[in-house]
């Protein structure tokens, strides 16, 4: 039994952390438009792809069919207006009801397996998602007595959960038949394409931004996902989905002390108690969908 180069749960706190600074780094860069900050995030992020896919997964371009294409390119579209609406909403709501609400994909994807794919709801799975929902309603009743600007944040977030579950559902299969690499690769060139397209026609500005935008740009494509997502995948080789989806769903609590520390945001009544329920709700939801299996650290590699 080979063990893995450090401990992946390690690696899952670094994960943790290095997402929590997404929506703290949207906000440090809020003198571009959303549309702008998703852009060179993913466009960052493919240009440091390149030497490694050419060096090593260029032949894999050949074994992608026509279906392929089509699945990969819708769903980049949607992770494009995924990152368009979250940012969005990040200009008038707090990062912790963006980040809780956004948290809440799980359960638009098992709505969207159980409508497309007829995959069936345990009890358990009902009652967690309605724990988690509940939450998510007081978080976004709090934020309207505080203002109709914060509850739009709210929908804009929610919409964004909703984009990242399509944007999940159109590759899942795609994502089967290539290695992650270029799977990644394919999809971040066409959202970056999408959204060139998109800030070409709301004619918005592509330089004359500060310096330290720039650095916040390039931190967005190095840290929440390179440090984050990749690490995340690479931890699926020695633990379960269930278990790293236990560990994503203490994103929200990392972004939540990053702005308070960072940004100085204070967090509510409300987006307290919301919070803790849509987590609780999450944790629910999760172990209530995982298969109860004993999970050993081993080299047994899952297709990731």
């Amino acid at each position: 039994m080979r063990l893995p180069p450090f401990n992946p749960y390690i690696a899952i706190i670094i994960g943790v952390i290095s997402v929590s600074t997404s929506a703290v780094l949207v906000k440090l860069a809020s003198g571009a438009p959303a549309a702008i900050i998703a852009n060179y995030r993913l466009l960052f992020a493919v240009l440091l792809m390149i030497p490694y896919v050419l060096l090593k997964h260029l032949h894999e371009f050949k074994l992608i069919h026509k279906k392929d294409w089509i699945l990969s390119a819708l769903a980049g579209v949607f992770l494009a207006f995924h990152f368009i609406l979250w940012f969005e909403s990040l200009n008038y709501t707090s990062v912790a009801s963006s980040v809780v609400l956004v948290t809440l994909q799980p359960i638009f994807a098992f709505l969207g397996t159980y409508l497309f794919f007829k995959e069936r709801f345990s009890f358990g799975t009902i009652i967690s998602m309605i724990i988690a929902l509940f939450g998510s309603t007081i978080i976004s009743w709090g934020d309207f007595q505080i203002s109709g600007m914060a509850f739009f944040g709210d929908i804009l977030a929610l919409l964004g959960a909703v984009t990242i579950t399509a944007y999940f559902l159109f590759g899942q299969k795609v994502r089967r038949r290539l290695s992650l690499m270029t799977y990644t690769f394919v999809v971040y060139s066409i959202s970056t394409f999408t959204l060139i397209i998109y800030n070409v026609l709301l004619q918005n500005p592509f330089f004359g931004y500060p310096a330290d935008h720039w650095l916040y740009f390039l931190a967005l494509a190095i840290f929440p996902t390179f440090f984050g997502h990749t690490l995340f995948n690479w931890a699926l080789k020695w633990l379960s989905t269930s278990t790293i989806s236990m560990g994503i769903v203490f994103e929200p609590v990392g972004a939540s002390i990053l702005a308070y520390f960072i940004l100085g945001e204070q967090i509510t009544y409300a987006q307290w108690l919301g919070g803790s329920i849509v987590l609780f709700g999450l944790f629910l939801f999760i172990m209530s969908t995982s298969r109860k299996t004993k999970v050993t650290i081993s080299s047994r590699k899952n297709n990731s």
